[in-house]
């Protein structure tokens, strides 16, 4: 009898990795998600939203800051939203997070999604060279934010923290018609419904 002939070595699968807080996934978010997934080099972008800030910053539970992800992102084509981030020893580094992810799929070849507001806190990583080895920056420009390393701007200059601040001034879960027509600009119409349900951020 012949021997089997060995297996295939997976498929290599170009994964765009991005990493955030969420706290409340915005048009921002969704526009980065949408231009990764455009990309000729990217088959599938990976949504990770943190399970704790890495420098200690207070945030809505990770379950619903996972499922505001998945209401405004999933749905798009070859984008998952990933809890993997509840599974790992904590505190957890965004190295920790892609060594993870190669332990478990071998077959990715990943890229890390950063906005030119995040390159600035680089030098605060842990480990960022080896970070970089991993998972070479995939850097999107924003507005507002001037950096010699990332792309001309593209994404719009909104802010989860002034989100925060003006949902937390309201009276009652529900918005109010103004308010609802200002955060309309700025959160998916399924994200302020979840905000409502649950009265988040008041």
């Amino acid at each position: 009898m012949s021997p089997e002939p060995p297996a295939a070595a997976p498929s290599v699968v170009r994964v765009a990795v991005y990493g955030g807080s969420f706290d409340p996934p915005h048009v921002a978010h969704q526009a980065a998600v949408r231009l990764v997934a455009s990309l000729e080099e990217i088959d599938r972008v990976l949504v990770l939203p943190v399970f704790e800030h890495a420098f200690d910053k207070s945030l809505a539970s990770f379950e619903h800051r996972v499922a505001m992800c998945e209401l405004c992102m999933s749905n798009q084509p070859n984008v998952e939203v990933s809890q993997l981030e509840a599974t790992l020893q904590r505190p957890n580094f965004t190295l920790n997070t892609l060594q993870a992810l190669l332990r478990e799929h071998p077959e990715f070849r990943l890229r890390l999604v950063v906005g030119a507001d995040v390159l600035q806190d680089a030098a605060k990583w842990h480990r960022f060279p080896e970070v970089v080895r991993l998972a070479p920056l995939l850097p999107l420009g924003r507005v507002g934010v001037p950096s010699n390393a990332a792309p001309a701007p593209v994404l719009p200059d909104v802010s989860s923290t002034e989100i925060r601040s003006v949902l937390a001034g309201r009276a009652a879960a529900r918005l109010s018609p103004a308010l609802r027509a200002r955060l309309s600009q700025l959160l998916d119409p399924r994200v302020i419904e979840y905000i409502e349900a649950h009265d988040l951020y008041r």
